[in-house]
């Protein structure tokens, strides 16, 4: 007997619905969480948490956005952060109409001309001093990422999941500088915002432990990289001069680079042409790649944060106190 039709303003398909939706769902997500120990919640950001658990084999404390992510041998956790860039709402250039991300065009007036957004970020909260001392306590910080692979076609999505170490330069100094200097001037004291790919997200010595490539049309996954079977990628960060456009990135700071990089020669004035100018010197000189991002995030933090170092809650200021300062 085939299914009934589903529509709108219909009985049966209100059941469906609810079937589909809650109970078939509730009991998968009942299913996971008894093996990973993360929240039964069904959010995108909570898949994020499974997903990172089935990974790593670390199982969570089932607390959802309260309490630790992942908790580790030894009395130790991480945290996790899941940024969703799959389901955003896009727009039609021809009519301005909303559309889903799941929709190949304009369901209003059939265009193909779709402006498609993907500029969901990663949420790292700092709501009082209590949060702000214990920002560096993880272990590691897991940042989970579902995205599409080609935004014109959403049809199959990436997922990705780097860890990070808090204790690394481009993040600690970045969270003092998030919280003494930017967060006091906002308004809305909204949690910091991390853009996957941006130049202080390349600071923090992000290390690719897993990805997959998701075919929504073929229905299958193909997994990349997965702990050990592959060795995990560091994400590096591009020649500099493919930030020239970064506002945090200004001539002055990039003045302050060069200095720290030993560089004596008159520089260009222009910041794309300075960033170039520095780059060969790296390139000369075969700087490690690794050294070459703690000077890039001194010199675009330390100038900014120095003075706020001996006010810091301790014991974060003991560990930003013990960070080399790339001098």
């Amino acid at each position: 007997m085939p299914d009934t039709p589903i529509q709108l303003a219909d009985l049966k398909s209100s059941e469906k619905l609810i079937s589909d939706l809650y109970i078939d769902l509730r009991n998968r997500v009942n299913k996971w969480a008894s093996i990973t120990h993360q929240t039964a919640q069904a959010r995108m950001g909570y898949v994020g948490q499974h997903l990172v658990s089935v990974v790593t084999g670390f199982p969570g404390g089932k607390s959802g956005a309260r309490g630790h992510d992942l908790l580790l041998p030894d009395g130790e956790f991480a945290e996790i952060k899941t940024c969703y860039r799959v389901d955003q709402l896009g727009k039609c250039n021809a009519c301005n109409a909303s559309i889903a991300g799941i929709e190949p065009e304009c369901s209003k007036c059939g265009s193909t001309d779709i402006r498609r957004n993907d500029d969901s970020k990663w949420l790292i909260g700092i709501r009082n001093d209590e949060e702000f001392a214990k920002i560096l306590e993880p272990k590691s910080y897991y940042l989970v990422l579902f995205e599409f692979v080609d935004l014109a076609s959403p049809d199959t999505i990436r997922s990705s999941i780097w860890e990070v170490d808090p204790k690394s330069p481009g993040f600690a100094y970045c969270m003092v500088d998030y919280r003494m200097n930017i967060q006091p001037n906002s308004s809305s004291k909204a949690p910091f915002n991390l853009w996957p790919y941006s130049l202080k997200f390349c600071l923090m010595h992000p290390l690719l432990i897993y990805r997959s490539t998701i075919s929504l049309a073929e229905d299958s996954i193909r997994t990349e990289i997965f702990p050990k079977r592959d060795r995990a990628q560091t994400h590096g960060l591009e020649p500099l001069a493919d930030h020239s456009e970064s506002r945090n990135l200004t001539l002055d700071k990039i003045r302050i680079l060069a200095r720290l990089l030993g560089i004596g020669a008159q520089p260009p004035n222009k910041k794309r042409d300075f960033l170039e100018f520095i780059q060969n010197h790296i390139d000369d000189r075969e700087i490690p790649p690794a050294a070459v991002v703690d000077k890039v995030a001194a010199a675009l933090y330390l100038q900014d944060i120095e003075t706020h170092i001996s006010s810091l809650p301790e014991p974060l200021k003991s560990r930003i106190s013990g960070l080399p300062r790339a001098g």
